[in-house]
């Protein structure tokens, strides 16, 4: 049994950060990565400490294995204030924690998500209702519903919505930048 692996599991369970376990169970951010990714070894006060605050019963801790949540409700989502932005979900609570992030975007007519930077990773986006523009540094790319994009993160980007109609998109970051 991998500690680490089933601790990362618990706080994902749990929609948890590793910050916020930190901060709960009195310890450090890296610490709770290092442990997660079994590059350290934990004393059991440690993890008594992170168990009592992801309140999980040591004995139940070493007893069984967790179940991985498969799936996601639209209960689960959590929804972000943007400035700019109709409606902004986070399908996957944790998922900054993942490798994937998917997002649910609504714009009404002139909103556009912000400027991301540009980074390491991918982007792919799916228009699920009306048209948008896809801005990628100075190019600008309609994508109508229907039609996806995907492309590296190395340029600053963002999607506005030029048309009347309110547009809606699942945008999927990899890894996680939202």
């Amino acid at each position: 049994m991998k500690i680490g692996e089933r601790i990362r599991n618990l706080r994902q369970l749990s929609n948890l950060t590793q910050e916020e376990l930190a901060e709960r169970a009195n310890l450090t951010k890296g610490f709770i990565s290092q442990i997660e990714r079994d590059l350290t070894s934990i004393s059991l006060d440690s993890l008594v400490q992170i168990l009592d605050a992801l309140d999980e019963d040591i004995s139940e801790f070493f007893r069984g294995t967790v179940e991985e949540k498969i799936v996601y409700r639209q209960e689960d989502r959590v929804t972000i204030d943007k400035e700019g932005v109709e409606r902004f979900e986070l399908m996957i609570p944790g998922s900054t924690n993942r490798r994937l992030e998917p997002i649910l975007i609504t714009l009404r007519q002139g909103q556009a998500t912000a400027k991301e930077r540009p980074h390491e990773g991918e982007e792919f986006g799916y228009v699920l209702q009306g048209v948008v523009n896809l801005r990628l540094g100075k190019e600008i790319v309609k994508i109508k519903k229907g039609e996806c994009f995907y492309f590296w993160a190395e340029r600053e980007h963002w999607l506005e919505n030029t048309s009347s109609d309110e547009a809606s998109i699942l945008w999927v970051s990899s890894p996680p930048s939202f």
